[in-house]
C-alpha cells in the first residue's frame, strides 16, 4: 500500500491527494489494529499530548508505574521501551505510523505489560495514527503555536490535538481520565468531554515549588502533612511535567511515597535538558546542555532555566519549509539570553540552509555576539572553545533526533550528544 501511495503522489495532483490521504490513513490504522488483534484493549493505555513536555512526561509516568510494581511499555519521540528494554526512536516522528504502533502494543501485551504510555502528536492525529487505540487516559501538557503550515492554522493544530481527547471520550474503557494543565489557556478545552474523571492540574495545587541548579522540588500538602518530591531535572517546565504525571498517578491510586522514590531516582531524559560535563582533567570546566527546544516558548524556558549562568548558544531552526514565522523570533530570544550565539544548520530539507539561518539572524540586534557556522559539528566545537570556565554551552533544536535531514530526503546520521562528547574530549 505504501508503494501504491508513493506512485499516486507522483501521478495525482495535490488537490486529489488531499481527498485520498484521509481514507488511506484511516484504513491503515484499522488494518493494523485488526491484524494485531486490538492489543490496546488488553492494556491500560495512557496518551500524552501537547506542544512541549510530552516525552519527559511519558518517561516520568512510566517510571512511577514501574516503581509501583507494574510492568510498563512506553513510546515516545525519544525511545520505545517494553518492560525495561529500550530501543531508540529513529523514525523522526513522535507516533510511528502504519502497523508499527499496533505491533508495539501487541509486543507489550506478550511481554506481560499491564500499562502503556504513548506520546501522541497532532501530526499523528491528522493521519489517524491514534485511531483504534483504546485509550484509558490522556494527559494534556500545554499548547503554543507549532506546525502551523502543516495544519493550516493554529485553530486546526489545536483541533488535531482535541481529536485525541475525543478518542478517550469514544473509548469503551471505564473509568476514563482526562488530565489537563489549566494554567495553559487551552487546558479547560481538553476537559470538556464526557468522561468519568476530569483532573485539572495547576501550580496552585502545590504548597511550594523550588527551582535548583540541578533539580526541581514539588511540595504537596495532604492531611496536614507535607511531602517534598525532588526531581533531578531543571526548569519550571519540568515542575509542570512532573505535576502532570503525578496527578494521573495519584488518580490511579499510587501513593506519594512511591512517587517520591520514582522521581528521586529518575534517569536523565536523553535530549531533554541533557547535561554533559567536560571530562576530568580538562583545561576548563564547562557544562553542555542538549535539548529539543524548537519553538519560541520552549527555547525561552530553556534559557530561563540557566538565566544566571554565562551561556554560549548553538541553534538552528527545525524543518526547512515549515514554521518560517518563528525564525526571527528564535533569534530574538537568543539575543535576549545568550552571551554568544552560533547559528548553524539543522534540518533544512529542500530549503537553502543559509537562508534559514539568515532569517534567524534578522531577530538578533547585537551582531557582535553572532557567529554563523553552517557545519553543525564545527559550530558545537567553536561554542565549547568560546565557553568560559564554569559556563554553559546550550545546543538546542534536535535533542535525540538521529539525522540531519537534507535535500531530496537525504539523511545524515547525527547525535548532538555524541558530537558534544567527542568535541569535549578534543579540548
Amino acid at each position: 500500500m505504501e508503494k501504491l501511495l508513493y506512485g499516486l503522489k507522483r501521478l495525482l495532483p495535490e488537490t486529489l491527494l488531499e481527498i485520498v490521504r484521509p481514507p488511506y490513513h484511516f484504513a491503515l490504522a484499522w488494518l493494523g489494529s485488526v491484524w494485531y488483534r486490538q492489543p490496546s484493549k488488553e492494556l491500560v493505555a495512557i496518551g500524552v499530548t501537547g506542544t512541549k513536555g510530552k516525552s519527559t512526561t511519558v518517561e516520568m509516568l512510566a517510571a512511577i508505574l514501574a516503581e509501583n510494581g507494574d510492568k510498563v511499555a512506553s513510546l515516545s519521540t525519544i525511545q520505545f521501551k517494553i518492560a525495561g528494554k529500550a530501543t531508540p526512536n529513529k523514525f523522526k516522528m513522535t507516533t510511528p505510523g502504519r502497523f508499527f504502533t499496533q505491533r508495539f502494543l501487541r509486543e507489550a501485551v506478550t511481554a506481560g505489560c499491564n500499562y502503556v504510555v504513548l506520546e501522541l502528536s497532532s501530526e499523528g492525529a491528522k493521519q489517524y495514527r491514534h485511531r483504534f487505540i483504546e485509550l484509558d487516559a490522556l494527559i494534556f501538557t500545554n499548547l503554543t503555536p507549532e506546525h502551523i503550515e502543516a495544519h493550516g492554522s493554529f485553530a486546526k493544530y489545536k483541533e488535531a490535538k482535541l481529536e485525541i481527547a475525543k478518542q478517550v471520550e469514544w473509548s469503551k474503557k471505564r473509568p476514563r481520565y482526562l488530565v489537563a494543565n489549566i494554567d495553559s489557556e487551552h487546558g479547560q478545552d481538553f476537559l470538556d468531554f464526557n468522561v468519568e474523571e476530569k483532573l485539572p492540574y495547576s501550580l496552585k495545587d502545590l504548597k511550594l515549588h523550588t527551582l535548583q541548579k540541578d533539580s526541581v522540588s514539588l511540595v504537596f500538602e495532604e492531611g496536614g502533612q507535607e511531602t517534598a518530591v525532588r526531581v533531578p531535572l531543571v526548569g519550571l517546565f519540568n515542575v509542570y511535567n512532573a505535576l502532570a504525571a503525578i496527578t494521573l498517578a495519584r488518580a490511579l491510586g499510587i501513593e506519594l511515597d512511591v512517587i517520591e522514590n520514582a522521581m528521586r531516582n529518575l534517569s536523565p531524559v536523553r535530549g531533554r535538558v541533557e547535561h554533559i560535563k567536560s571530562p576530568t582533567g580538562s583545561t576548563k570546566s564547562i557544562t553542555a546542555i542538549v535539548d529539543y527546544a524548537h519553538t519560541p516558548d520552549s527555547l525561552e524556558q530553556l534559557y530561563q532555566a540557566f538565566k544566571d549562568a554565562p551561556k554560549v548558544c548553538v541553534l538552528g531552526n527545525t524543518g526547512g519549509g515549515r514554521d518560517t514565522w518563528k525564525r526571527p523570533e528564535m533569534g530574538k530570544i537568543a539575543d535576549n539570553y545568550c552571551d554568544q550565539i552560533i547559528l548553524t544548520n539543522e534540518d533544512p530539507y529542500d530549503e537553502d540552509p543559509r537562508q534559514i539561518v539568515e532569517a534567524m539572524a534578522k531577530g538578533i540586534a547585537d551582531h557582535s555576539k553572532l557567529h554563523i557556522i553552517m557545519d553543525r559539528r564545527e559550530a558545537i566545537a567553536h561554542a565549547l572553545n568560546l565557553a568560559p570556565e564554569g559556563g554553559y554551552v546550550i545546543v538546542s533544536g534536535k535533542g535525540t533526533d538521529p539525522y540531519i535531514m537534507g535535500r531530496g530526503g537525504s539523511k545524515e546520521p547525527w547525535s548532538d550528544a555524541k558530537v558534544v562528547k567527542a568535541e569535549m574530549n578534543r579540548i
